[in-house]
């Protein structure tokens, strides 16, 4: 999802349906429909609408663990040079599944699901290290991970 560009400016009933598929993603349009007062065609075309623009994406989220793996961790980087370079190359190993560009003591955070420990120390060690333009990476291990939602944005 594109974090860039300008902010959409949603009216209620959008933000209506973006909380009804964050219930959930496969609710039925007419079901959606009956909660917004509008109809199932109304409903489609703003959900089509919402996800062109890339305000939604509709996906099947998993528990890293039940699917193999079993090592997350944030890694924060302190760079020198051009952040957009070093975040970019960041965002395109398959481990990394979030980056920032930050203020305060690390300029990026980038969080990184793993199968163990090995495979964060190659990641860490072999490959976000040797990125031209890291100057050091300080790792923060999940030991358990207590709430995640994703429900945010619509109040």
């Amino acid at each position: 999802m594109s974090t860039r560009g300008r902010p959409n400016h949603l009216d209620d009933v959008s933000k209506q349906i973006i909380e009804q598929l964050q219930e959930d993603g496969r609710r039925p349009y007419a079901t959606i429909g009956k909660a917004v007062g509008l109809s199932e065609a109304a409903v489609r075309q703003r959900v089509q609408k919402l996800l062109g623009d890339g305000v939604v994406q509709i996906v099947a989220v998993t528990d890293p663990v039940q699917v193999g793996f079993a090592r997350q961790a944030m890694v924060g980087v302190r760079c020198s040079g051009p952040l957009e370079r070093v975040a970019d190359a960041l965002a395109d190993m398959p481990e990394v599944d979030y980056v920032v560009i930050t203020a305060g003591s690390f300029d990026l955070l980038a969080e990184v699901v793993c199968e163990d420990d090995d495979h964060l120390l190659g990641l860490v060690g072999d490959r976000i290290r040797r990125l031209e333009g890291v100057d050091s990476t300080e790792t923060f291990v999940y030991l358990r991970l207590r709430k995640q939602l994703y429900n945010w944005g619509t109040r």
